[in-house]
């Protein structure tokens, strides 16, 4: 007898014990469609299911594409092993830099003068509103004489000030005030001689120049080099000068790899290829709690990478000095997470770079560490054929299939219930009839049974 005979039944025979009380419809047929739902309730179990184990796909794509990513930079010829650092023996005197793909060496800089910004200032008024006596004078700025009049609606320092600044020559006006009053102050916008300046006094306005404008002297190499700016570019090919003092001794520049820009990169990869190995190895470690293991333990593509990512860490790449990474110092731990020795990879940097480069980006045709385990996570994460792309397609079709027969069933489970109610709501009226059924069955019995006695 199922379940949902059995809840009738008992429906039935408890409405026969409660004489007129009749039948409880709602609350019986509830109890039916409740135990006719036991298939939908298994469907949304494993919707349920396939919902985990589809977020769970998605994150182990995301963690991949993020190994993808540290990778690339390691491959790309552009990369990590581009960056070069160009470090001063005093950098009081200069600091420098130096553009990916520059010659890597050694420089000797010598800074005899500073290039220096020409300025001007006017003598004291009382203040920067304080009428000015009229008068004219001029700026010239490269050969070009600029005529500024006061007295004639340029009345004030402040007004003065801005009419120059208005006039877009190369200068910049302000205005300074201090205890004793009030100055204009002219300043060249660039460095250099070329942008040196020219004032000439006014009745109303004298200037006096403190400063003028002139070029950094430096030899590169022995070479004698100026330059209008403190910023010295094209000196040497990719590097960048930035002087700040004047020495009596030269200064060396030394162009190397960037070894901390590499090691930041060995570091982004070991750390996104932990995140990846520690979500694998969570599908087979089993819960206590739950009782099971991870929602993909029974995944096949997900064992296939978390053994494709563990054999990746062990690849060997042929002879030579950097074959593996355990040689670079990125070593295998126990439960297949990697560290870094930073002492071990520098030592491998500074002896041999170029093998190094080489174990990462190949040469001569063959592929390196990077792209070749680019192209395994690639056949995982492919977003045309990767085998978590094929995974997530089959359980979105599996999933719309159960929805499909969950809304057929729930259609179904509708109509069982109007007619159930239907059903049952005649059953109750005839129960409840029946008291009054036999009570006058019984009167006609007894009428008869009058009738045949006399």
């Amino acid at each position: 007898m199922s379940a949902a005979s059995t809840s009738a039944l008992s429906s039935l025979l408890s409405a026969l014990n409660n004489g007129n009380a009749g039948l409880d419809v709602t609350s019986t047929v509830a109890s039916i469609i409740t135990a006719e739902s036991a298939p939908e309730q298994a469907w949304q179990a494993q919707q349920t299911t396939l919902n985990s184990q589809s977020t769970e796909i998605q994150q182990l794509e995301s963690e991949a594409a993020s190994v993808t990513d540290s990778l690339q930079s390691l491959s790309d010829v552009d990369g990590a092993f581009s960056s070069l650092s160009a470090t001063s023996s005093d950098s009081s005197v200069l600091t420098a830099s130096a553009q990916p793909g520059t010659v890597a060496g050694t420089h000797t800089v010598q800074v005899s003068t500073l290039a220096t910004t020409a300025s001007w200032y006017s003598d004291e008024e009382p203040s920067s509103s304080a009428a000015l006596a009229s008068g004219s004078f001029q700026i010239t700025v490269g050969g070009n004489a600029t005529t500024f009049t006061t007295g004639s609606g340029v009345n004030t320092l402040d007004q003065l000030a801005a009419s120059i600044n208005s006039a877009a020559i190369g200068v910049n006006a302000s205005v300074v005030t201090d205890a004793n009053g009030a100055r204009l102050a002219l300043v060249a916008q660039t460095s250099g001689s070329a942008a040196n300046f020219t004032v000439s006094n006014s009745p109303a306005l004298t200037f006096t120049q403190p400063v003028q404008g002139a070029d950094a002297s430096l030899s590169v190499d022995g070479v004698p080099v100026t330059s209008a700016s403190n910023t010295v570019t094209g000196a040497l090919a990719g590097v960048t000068l930035n002087l700040s003092s004047a020495s009596t001794s030269p200064v060396t520049i030394s162009v190397a790899p960037d070894t901390d820009s590499i090691e930041s990169a060995l570091n982004t990869f070991v750390s996104s290829y932990n995140t990846l190995v520690t979500d694998l190895n969570q599908q087979y470690t089993y819960n206590t709690s739950t009782g099971s293991e991870g929602v993909l333990a029974s995944d096949s593509s997900a064992r296939s990478l978390q053994n494709a990512v563990l054999g990746a860490a062990n690849l060997n790449l042929g002879s030579g000095s950097i074959t593996t990474l355990a040689s670079l110092g990125i070593t295998t731990n126990q439960n297949g997470t990697l560290s870094l020795n930073s002492a071990t990879l520098n030592s491998a940097l500074s002896s041999n770079y170029q093998a190094v480069v080489t174990f990462f980006q190949g040469s001569n045709g063959s592929s390196g560490f990077a792209s070749t385990f680019i192209d395994t996570l690639g056949t995982y994460t492919d977003p045309s054929q990767g085998a978590f792309t094929v995974d997530l397609r089959s359980i979105s079709s599996e999933n719309q299939d159960l929805a499909t027969e969950i809304s057929n069933f729930q259609t179904y489970l509708a109509s069982q219930q109007t007619l159930l109610t239907t059903e049952y709501n005649n059953a109750n009226i005839a129960l409840q009839q029946l008291p009054q059924t036999i009570k006058n069955t019984q009167v006609l019995l007894g009428d008869y049974s009058s009738s045949s006695s006399s």
